[in-house]
């Protein structure tokens, strides 16, 4: 029986070390691999129409499913287009596999046909990048990637001469990758016996959570009411904190909206968990500071900290809750909980006139809207810029709904190829991609994908033909605009000539039945709405000292935009304030 190839036993051990896809365009030293999956039951390829679109998908399937995701380019340009994507995988904690097939190894260094040396450029988006030059290393050097994707949550990348992966495996015992589950992460007693002293001094706590908080939703709503604490978020701990949270005061941050400001800066300390929130100007700088972090490179490095706790959220609280005392004073809670309810009842009365009438259609109505319409357990997949404002004041968290974004990498044109990659993890469940005009039209190729596949991605557009959050940056610094309108086709027109159902919507009666028209379409489809350009309005009051890039004045929102059910919400936690 003839023995493996290396590309053979590449592609054998993705496949036993969980990888169901492999996403890429195929091409010259990537041959091999490309036919040796094609002859491996365990695994597919997917051919996407550009490889930046592989990465975001590769990782947008790591993040759904929790497996390590896979992504592959051909020598020279081929694996540079997956640089961007890789990128941001890797800055969301990602765990993707990445396959840089490579020039022929005796023509490396000599200035080649399409010549890169990808094992150095990948180094700062990666834990883990290597370049195989002999046969003998695949083994031990791809277990090494996989396991640094998969233990360090992130990029691993591997540099493959095309001659290489066709030459004879080396011998070797039947093993694999051994990707195991995570550890739980427990502080040592001496912090958690501090961390418990600084919560008993503070007359007011308050916890401000990250995505590290994914699976401490309990702990953390139990901890809150032990000792009488708001609770505010960061984006990307917006989908795992703010549902069933009788103690919610908001997002702070750019995009920040509520009470949640407020609850950071006046209260005696405030307790980060699991995040790595990097708007420093947000965070008080004369209050009380600690921090709980798996990661502990995360700990101190944008603030200074009283004390720093290694270890999990959940597993940090459980040990801290039996060794805090109750606290019975809420008057700091009720007075944030008051303050939240306010700001976003003032915030919505802005938004909420007129706006069934309003041409061109105001954004905030159709987010709004796709937020009742979208399925239970639906995956939103958001581009940055406008999308991202819509996301975080519309989307309603239920502990089922996923929301994916470039939310620390802050990469354009993300949205449809992350739909793709979560779209993939299950057919049966609705995957919505919110794209704005400017991120679409840069990887719209993709759309062929979708077709191809028949993925049911629903796309809603949000067209205003513009560059929005780049204008309203250049607005803040005290530019005007320029270089930010787009010459948008119609992309409902151009959606249908690929092969999707799509529909164009430009007056705000329509935008309902668009979207249940469109959700209710077996495969792919679009949803073009002609939003307002000049949806936007800036706080009354805003100084040039309170403005980083773009920037929110002290506890005010950086959009006067509506903010959805949350205002329900936040009126309905007043329930619990005690009247006096």
């Amino acid at each position: 029986m003839a023995r493996q190839n290396v590309a053979e036993q590449f592609v054998d051990t993705l496949a036993q070390s969980g990888v169901q896809r492999l996403y890429g365009v195929v091409g010259d030293s990537l041959n091999p691999i490309v036919d040796a999956v094609r002859r491996n039951s365990g695994i597919d390829w997917v051919h996407v129409r550009h490889e930046e679109t592989a990465a975001f998908a590769a990782g947008a399937e790591a993040q759904i499913s929790g497996r390590l995701g896979a992504c592959a380019g051909s020598s020279g340009p081929g694996n540079l287009h997956l640089i961007n994507g890789l990128f941001d995988a890797h800055r969301s904690m990602a765990p993707v596999l990445a396959l840089a097939s490579h020039i022929p190894s005796t023509e490396i260094g000599t200035g080649f046909f399409q010549e890169t040396h990808p094992e150095r450029l990948y180094v700062e988006c990666s834990h883990y990048s290597e370049l195989i030059s002999n046969r003998n290393q695949l083994p031990r050097v791809l277990q090494t990637a996989i396991q640094h994707a998969v233990g360090q949550q992130g990029v691993s990348v591997v540099t493959l001469p095309g001659d290489i992966a066709e030459e004879e495996a080396p011998e070797r015992a039947e093993e694999h990758a051994i990707v195991v589950a995570r550890p739980a992460v427990r502080p040592g007693d001496a912090e958690v016996d501090a961390l418990a002293r600084l919560v008993d001094e503070a007359r007011t706590v308050t916890l401000f959570c990250g995505r590290g908080a994914a699976q401490a939703h309990s702990e953390v709503m139990e901890f809150a009411e032990r000792i009488k604490s708001p609770v505010g978020h960061a984006l990307r701990g917006k989908e795992f904190i703010q549902y069933d949270n009788r103690f919610d005061v908001g997002m702070s941050g750019l995009l920040g909206y509520g009470a949640a400001y407020e609850a950071t800066q006046e209260c005696d300390l405030l307790i980060l968990l699991g995040t790595d929130f990097p708007y420093n100007a947000f965070l008080p700088k004369n209050n009380k500071i600690a921090q709980v972090d798996v990661r502990p490179e995360h700990l101190g490095r944008r603030t200074t900290l009283e004390l720093a706790v290694w270890g999990d959220v959940g597993e940090t609280l459980r040990c801290l809750m039996p060794k805090v005392k109750v606290k019975d004073d809420r008057r700091f809670l009720d007075r944030m909980l008051k303050k939240h309810a306010d700001a976003l009842e003032g915030v919505v009365k802005a938004y909420t006139r007129n706006v069934e009438k309003h041409t061109p259609i105001h954004p905030e109505y159709v987010a709004s809207v796709l937020d009742d319409e979208a399925s239970d357990d639906a995956v939103f997949t958001v581009d940055t810029g406008m999308c991202n404002v819509w996301s975080a004041r519309y989307l309603t968290p239920n502990g089922r709904r996923r929301i994916i974004g470039s939310f620390t990498h802050g990469s354009m044109a993300n949205a449809l190829p992350q739909a793709i990659g979560a779209q993939f993890t299950d057919r049966e469940r609705q995957v919505v991609a919110m794209a704005g005009d400017g991120g679409l039209s840069m990887l719209m190729g993709d759309l062929l994908t979708l077709v191809q596949y028949q993925l049911p991605v629903k796309i809603v557009l949000f067209n205003n033909d513009s560059l929005g959050m780049v204008e309203l940056e250049m607005m803040v610094d005290g530019f005007p605009p320029y270089g930010t309108a787009n010459t948008n086709p119609d992309f409902a027109a151009l959606a249908r000539a690929a092969g999707l159902h799509a529909v164009r919507v430009e007056k705000p009666r329509e935008v309902r039945d668009a979207l249940r028209e469109v959700f209710d379409h077996p495969g792919p489809a679009l949803v073009d709405f002609v939003t307002d350009p000049h949806a936007l309005s800036m706080p009354p009051k805003i100084t040039r000292e309170q403005v980083s890039g773009f920037a929110l004045s002290a506890g005010r929102t950086v959009l006067a935009g509506g903010v959805g059910k949350m205002a329900q919400v936040a009126r309905s936690n007043l329930r619990n304030v005690p009247r006096p």
